[in-house]
């Protein structure tokens, strides 16, 4: 990648990311509801994969809105 992008091309690609990421999110939200009990281990796959969704747009909404999310929490 050696191009160079200015600060509001650099947001917009963040927001572009952080669109696609919830889009996912949701995506395998519904896909987790969607299975039955008699498939534990699609459900669980579909749950951790929105987990990790949800985490990549929370990051990107602390790049994009600094404070958002408060404080950092010590670990217990």
């Amino acid at each position: 990648m050696t191009d160079v992008v200015d600060s509001d091309e650099l947001v917009r690609r963040i927001q572009r990311g952080r669109a696609w990421a919830l889009r996912e999110q949701r995506t395998w939200r519904q896909r987790g509801d969607a299975l039955g009990p008699d498939e534990p281990d699609g459900a669980r796959e579909a749950a951790v994969r929105a987990l990790a969704y949800e985490t990549v747009v929370g990051v990107l909404d602390e790049i994009l809105t600094p404070g958002k999310h408060g404080e950092e929490r010590p670990p217990e």
